[in-house]
This record gives C-alpha cells, structure tokens and sequence, in this order.
C-alpha cells in the first residue's frame, strides 16, 4: 500500500518541478516587460539555486526606482507648460488635470465613472477568463477539441474590438450586456491561447506515470496536469487583465453615457484636454492598481500548486 502512494508522490513532485520550469519560461516575458531583473530563465533558470539578493531587490528601493520615470515625465511636463512651449488648449498644465479632477469629483461624477468602468472590467474580466479556461482545457487536452475549434478560434482572435461593436449593439442592444460581452471577448483569448498551449506541452511522461498510478479524470488533472500549468494560467490571467482594460476603452468610446471611456468621448467632442488626460492617468492607475492585486494572487496561487 505505501509503494502506489509514494509513486504518486513522486509524479506529483515531477509536475511540480515541470510547473517550476513553466513558471520561468512562461512569466519571463512578464517580467521583462515589468523592468524585473530577476534570475535566468528556461529549465537552468529553474534549477539552479536563486541569486543572491541585492539592493534592487527591497521592495522600498524598486518602489523608489518605478516612480522616477513618472516623476521625470510629470517634471517635464510642468516645464513644458510653464515655459508655455505648448499653448495650453492643446496641453493644459498637470495643475488644470489635477482640478478637473477635483471638479468632477465635487459634482460626484468621478467616483461613479470610475466605479462603472471597474465593475465592467471586472465582470467581464471574469465572464471571459473563465470560458477561456473551459475551452482552453477542451482544446488543450483533446485532441478532438484543437482540430474542431482551433482554426475557428485562430481566425476570430484576428477581428479587432472595433469590429465587434456594430454586431454586439444590433444584437444585445446599446446596454451593459453588449459593453461586458466586448471585454469579455478581450479577455478570453489571452487566456485560452496561454493555457490551451501549455496543456499541450505537458511532459507526457507525466500523465502517463500518472495512469499507471490509477489516477484518472479530474484526479488526473488536478494531480498532474494542474500543477504543471499553474504559472501559464497566471501569465494568461495578467495578459487578458490588461486586454480587458483596453477593451474597456473600445466598448464606453461608443454608445456610453457613463464610465472612463464617456469621459474621453465627451471631453473630445467639447475640447477639454484635461479631461482626456485625467481620463488617460486614471486608466493607467487601474490598470496598475488591478494588475498589482492579481500579481499577490498570483503570488499565493504559484507557493499552492508549484
């Protein structure tokens, strides 16, 4: 009795170290896009003992050293402004986006705006990733499933989010329900194309050792093929996030009356450019702030499973 159940112990330590050397290889890109300087990456990356921590490592100096290019760029643009180089209706100073802000916020518009959009990008948010996972493991783990709906599913990922929004409004009219259903579109691919793909590369080794131990179905999958996909379904989470946001953008331009997106249609048809950029800054601090809450999750999620 105690050989089977240190022979799946062992096959679950192998997916372990297989969703390990995922995690490096998947979440490199992240990472160089996020200025990271972590370790290698790739199977060495995995396997070899971590690098020694250094200064730039501390949580307080990687704060410090992501809010100096904002603070040049805000420097440069107070400058700018002053200097008057730039005539004010074309770039107004970041004093005006500061009290147009403060404007809309006294006639308690900014708070409901702001609210809008995040329940959108939320919802749909979730509404796509979790389809996406669905069909990702029907696609991912059959081999039925990639030739029937991989071609499809190619060619659709191709139609840009503008193309939706005539079909979604003539089907589910203009409303919550055709905007939620656009993010939801920019949010599926990103997940099933990670995670379909890393289903398809798992060690085969893997899931047949797992057999010969009796695990079958849901045992097999959340015993062995979970573990080593982990670190891609988290890449997958974090690219559809930001996907969802820029969806977000396209589905308030059109037909909106409220949220981040109204306000830069608005501000636009009635030339208050402190206002687009007010909207611009707060999209870029929503999506930082949602992306850092996915990314302690995401955290909690790798120390679980891998």
């Amino acid at each position: 009795m105690s050989v089977p159940g240190s022979g799946v112990a062992l096959v679950v330590d192998a997916a372990s170290a297989a969703g390990r050397t995922a995690e490096a290889e998947a979440l490199d890109a992240t990472r160089r896009a996020d200025g990271s300087t972590g370790g290698g990456t790739g199977r060495a990356g995995a396997d070899a003992p971590s690098a020694p921590r250094t200064v730039w490592d501390r949580t307080g100096v990687r704060l410090a050293a992501g809010a100096v290019l904002p603070l040049l760029i805000l420097l440069a643009w107070q400058l700018t402004t002053a200097a008057e180089l730039v005539p004010a209706y074309r770039l107004p100073g970041p004093w005006a986006v500061v009290q147009a802000g403060v404007e809309l916020l006294e006639r308690g518009e900014l708070g409901l705006h702001i609210a809008i959009s995040v329940q959108r990008v939320l919802i749909g948010f979730a509404a796509g990733s979790v389809v996406g996972l669905a069909v990702a493991a029907v696609v991912g783990l059959s081999r039925a499933g990639d030739a029937l709906l991989n071609p499809t599913l190619a060619a659709l990922r191709a139609v840009p989010s503008l193309a939706w929004v005539p079909l979604l409004i003539l089907w589910l009219q203009i409303g919550e329900e055709s905007k939620i259903t656009l993010i939801a579109i920019g949010a599926f691919f990103p997940v099933f194309t990670t995670v379909a793909a890393a289903l398809r590369h798992i060690d085969p080794h893997l899931v047949e050792a797992g057999r010969c131990f009796g695990l079958r179905g849901w045992s097999l999958f959340r015993t062995i093929q979970l573990p080593a996909v982990v670190p891609s379904v988290v890449s997958g989470l974090r690219l559809a996030l930001a996907q969802a946001w820029l969806f977000l953008v396209a589905a308030e331009l059109i037909a909106s009356s409220m949220g981040l997106g109204f306000i830069l249609n608005d501000s636009q048809q009635t030339g208050r450019v402190d206002r687009i950029l007010l909207a611009i800054v707060l999209l870029a601090l929503l999506g930082s702030l949602t992306n850092a809450l996915l990314g302690i999750a995401e955290k909690k999620l790798l120390r679980r499973w891998t």
